[in-house]
């Protein structure tokens, strides 16, 4: 299982720090909107190894079958290993080249506020709120904990469908069949 874990968990560790690694420093260039979005596909993209993964696992150590449970667990061990390269780069990428990412993001956001026509009290507060927010952010372990939410639902969501999908048990005559 480890070896299964951790091959297609660092493949999509790799798609995923690539894609952050080529997008996150233009993302002013792209726009922070846009920057998301290629972020989240990428994400999807990166989490079809959880469901590539626990079928090989499946077919090539299980025998052909594999309980919901066991597919689950997999699946989330894939999914954690994605995600560890994901905040592990972006940890990388923000303290070491992009510590400025924060008020740059800030910037956009006041403005994306102020062409939506907010009041300078709400502009006000807003801006208050991401300057406290940037204090809490410098902390590492705050750090961490903001990057790990942003893939593991997704990795969580997949690794749940893919459970469904692959689970196989016995049938009385010897056969697989599909559980869902």
């Amino acid at each position: 299982m480890r070896k299964v874990v951790l091959t297609f968990g660092l493949i999509g560790g790799a798609m995923l720090a690539a894609m952050m690694l080529m997008t996150v420093p233009f993302a002013e260039r792209i726009g922070f909107d846009k920057g998301a979005y290629i972020g989240y596909t990428t994400m999807v993209l990166a989490f079809l190894m959880v469901y590539f993964g626990v079928q090989s696992y499946r077919d090539n150590v299980a025998g052909g079958t594999v309980t919901f449970g066991r597919a689950f667990k997999v699946g989330l061990l894939i999914s954690l290993v994605i995600t560890a390269c994901y905040v592990a780069t972006w940890q990388v990428m923000y303290y070491g080249f992009m510590p400025d990412f924060l008020d740059k993001y800030t910037a956009y956001a006041l403005e994306q506020a102020r062409q939506a026509g907010a009041s300078a009290e709400a502009m006000a507060a807003q801006a208050k709120q991401m300057q406290e927010f940037g204090e809490m952010y410098k902390n590492p372990l705050v750090n961490i904990a903001f990057t790990l939410l942003e893939p593991l639902p997704v990795g969580v969501v997949f690794t749940l469908v893919t459970a469904a999908i692959t689970s196989r048990k016995r049938s009385p005559q010897g056969k697989a069949i599909a559980v869902l």
